[in-house]
């Protein structure tokens, strides 16, 4: 006499088409089918997204096949039927209300199929041999029958992590080169308008790595990530032809890279971290004052140095509208920062006065990391003296900090 199988589930819980579809699947197994249980159960946690499945329900599916005595899965015995007490024990200790909860979930899943006794309770009988005849509980076939599903699933999960992952790279590659080829190109003044054609110079093309990179949300698919990478690709590889087209129409008698006054890149030990990403816009070139005190060409644009080191303007009487007021502005910091008039002579002296007043601006932004302002002052000095120093990846990088403070706040 063969017994009949519980279809339905016990009191107030009610049947659905998924739940029918689900027995009906299993039910179709082939009885000598076998699979790993926790390879599958590896499976299913990689694609619980894609399974609709919760991390708690997981613990319970967990702690499920712990009451399966065999590894393998396989043959009809595949009922488990641990009380609540024993279920909540091996699932950390979850609440009976919870553990509830997350059973309905693993059933409306299709992962598990309910096979409720009479009364409700979980239990097996045994013939007269000792082996289990029937049982009452949670039936593990589904994992069987849909075991190529789930991996399937777990290899396009890993595929599309593997494809975010190199998006990611793309991207933190080429804004690190864009931002210090810039750099480089407002240091060495290599033009980047030819024949008329181009953009008018490194700020509009700052501007438009900043309009690509703004675009990046917190979460991002892997779709925005690929066209975002593609751009800043093609953004890359024309700056970097902009670059190598200065040096092939370079004199090589002249060339700054064959000159002992050649800038190498920033100090690697500075406390300052280089972040290629801006959180505003460089801002319109101000116009040079035309009287005596003047920056030189060669000077940053005021509105790039104010966005790095906004804190200098505190120091200014009426704000600070051109490099006059600049220059106001850093002669009341200096002494405040205690930078004495011998280290502000001699950097002066090897960096000119516009650069010098510029890292002065910046040492008061970075001033709660700096112990010591004339002790660092000294030590940029020392550097530029060797060409072991560049203002620009300063300035870049102090950007880079404020945004990342924003994103943080």
């Amino acid at each position: 006499m063969v017994s009949h199988i519980s279809t339905t589930p016990f009191g107030r819980r009610t049947l659905t088409l998924a739940h029918v579809a689900s027995q009906a699947d299993a039910k179709g197994r082939p009885p000598e089918k076998a699979v790993h249980k926790w390879n599958i159960f590896r499976a299913i946690c990689m694609a619980k997204n894609r399974l609709g499945v919760t991390e708690r329900a997981l613990a319970v599916l967990d702690a499920l096949l712990t009451f399966h005595p065999e590894t393998v899965l396989t043959g009809e015995g595949l009922v488990v039927f641990p009380s609540n007490q024993q279920l909540c024990l091996r699932a950390h200790g979850m609440p009976p209300a919870t553990l509830r909860r997350h059973l309905t979930v693993l059933v409306d899943c299709g992962l598990i199929i309910r096979r409720d006794s009479p009364n409700g309770k979980r239990y097996a009988r045994k013939g007269r041999g000792g082996e289990i005849e029937l049982a009452f509980g949670f039936d593990l076939a589904p994992l069987v029958v849909r075991a190529e599903e789930f991996e399937a699933l777990a290899e396009e999960v890993l595929a599309e992590d593997r494809a975010l992952k190199l998006a990611r790279e793309r991207i933190t590659i080429c804004r690190r080169d864009i931002c210090k080829m810039i750099a480089t190109g407002i240091e060495e003044g290599v033009p980047t308008r030819r024949d008329g054609r181009g953009p008018a110079d490194w700020a509009e093309l700052h501007e438009l790595y900043r309009g690509i990179v703004g675009r990046l949300p917190r979460t991002a698919t892997r779709a925005l990530l690929e066209e975002i990478a593609t751009e800043l690709s093609l953004l890359a590889d024309g700056i970097l032809n902009l670059l190598e087209m200065h040096i092939k129409t370079q004199n090589p008698s002249g060339n700054e890279s064959h000159s002992e006054r050649h800038k190498q890149n920033s100090n690697p030990n500075s406390l300052i971290e280089l972040e290629p990403c801006s959180p505003k816009s460089w801002g319109a070139i101000v116009a040079l004052d035309p009287e005596p005190g003047r920056m030189p060409d060669r000077t940053y644009p005021l509105g790039m140095v104010l966005d790095a080191c906004p804190d200098i303007a505190d120091y200014s009487r009426g704000g600070i509208g051109n490099w006059r007021d600049f220059q106001a502005a850093v002669a009341v910091v200096r002494p405040m920062l205690g930078i004495s008039p011998s280290a502000w002579f001699d950097a002066q002296n090897v960096m000119g006065e516009s650069e010098a007043a510029v890292v002065v601006a910046a040492i008061l932004q970075k001033a709660e990391a700096i112990s010591s302002a004339g002790g660092y002052l000294r030590g940029l000095t020392r550097k530029a003296a060797a060409g072991e120093f560049s203002l620009g990846p300063m300035l870049m990088a102090l950007i880079g900090s404020r945004k990342r403070e924003k994103q943080r706040a």
